[in-house]
């Protein structure tokens, strides 16, 4: 009220001014003698004062209808700058554009739309953060089953083939059957148990494969031989060196022998596996080699080995390369080289 009130005097005073100003400009052009004649003076055959009733009028009008236009015009602005922000586009208002009012809505328009832009980052961060929330519970959900499955095929599967091979054994070497095909059978059954026990063995490794915590690359690969030696009839020979590299690569090489084991208990049929750890001229080479039946390393690929394609991006992640080399009933050698930088990530300069 008070505002529609002080804009009502401002226009009466406005008026008020600007008919004094045309006053004093018709006086200017058109001198009187004396007030009196402001009634019977003429100027262009119309009455003095008609005269100046008309041009103030007529003047009015046309500042009148040119403020509405331009006020008309910022009107227009106003509203393509709130349909943009409503759309998401820029403002694209000038400095310049409009009066005090106008720049004053300007500014807050700018500042919501600074507002729904933070808005907008802080609920893209949320979605962020929430699905890799949603993928870390996912791949401990993963892990938990894995883990769950390796330790019931332990305590059933794999004790029941180790009593079964056991068993077998204890037939054959003690009380034989006298009949050879019969004896034949038995001996190839107790082999079938031994290879499902080195299946089962390379399974585990594969469900639940141990994590280096804390170990160097060359202890942990030290103990896994070991555990190896005690539980599988494999030749084992190693060549290890300690090596001084980040902890992701020392990882991703773990996991690659760990997938290579695991490929040779299952697959191979060797009697030997030689491992090699070593560094020359700033490459981690590891590499691990037997003697069993081999494979065709293309055929393989073509039909999209998971294990093959798991080792191959593990090095790459680590900016290695990966080379398989098998020769049917030779044996097969992977290599992985990974070129090395100081620990940590820095170089030499």
């Amino acid at each position: 009220m008070n505002s529609l009130i002080r804009q009502i005097l401002l226009a009466i005073l406005f008026t008020l001014l600007f008919s004094c100003l045309i006053l004093a400009a018709t006086f200017t052009v058109f001198p009187l003698m004396k007030w009196s004649d402001l009634w019977q003076s003429r100027i262009y055959n119309v009455p003095y004062i008609y005269f100046i009733l008309m041009l103030t009028l007529v003047t009015g009008t046309m500042i009148g209808a040119l403020t509405r236009l331009v006020s008309r015009k910022k009107v227009v602005v106003i509203s393509q700058s709130l349909e943009d922000l409503i759309k998401g586009r820029k403002l694209t208002m000038g400095e310049n554009e409009g009066n005090a009012d106008l720049d004053s809505i300007q500014k807050q328009l700018i500042a919501i739309e600074e507002k729904m832009t933070k808005q907008a980052e802080v609920t893209q961060k949320l979605a962020t953060e929430r699905a890799n929330d949603r993928e870390k519970s996912l791949q401990e959900v993963v892990v938990q089953e894995r883990n769950r499955l390796a330790r019931e095929l332990h305590d059933s599967v794999s004790q029941q083939l180790f009593a079964a091979s056991m068993m077998m054994a204890t037939i054959n070497e003690t009380n034989p059957p006298s009949d050879k095909g019969m004896k034949k059978q038995l001996t190839m059954v107790e082999k079938m148990i031994d290879q499902s026990q080195l299946e089962m063995r390379a399974l585990l490794l594969h469900l639940r494969p141990a994590a280096l915590k804390g170990k160097s690359l060359k202890k942990g690969i030290e103990d896994l031989l070991a555990e190896l030696t005690e539980k599988v009839p494999l030749k084992i020979e190693a060549k290890l060196e300690e090596l001084s590299v980040d902890k992701g690569i020392e990882d991703h090489l773990f996991r690659i022998l760990q997938e290579s084991v695991s490929n040779t208990l299952r697959h191979a049929k060797a009697a030997k596996l030689d491992v090699i750890l070593i560094e020359r001229d700033q490459t981690v080479i590891l590499r691990i080699s037997d003697d069993g039946k081999g494979f065709n390393v293309q055929e393989v690929q073509n039909h999209g080995s998971y294990g093959l394609q798991n080792m191959h991006e593990r090095a790459v992640e680590v900016g290695g390369v990966l080379k398989v080399v098998s020769v049917e009933n030779e044996g097969t050698k992977l290599e992985v080289k990974v070129p090395t930088l100081k620990k940590g990530g820095g170089s030499d300069d």
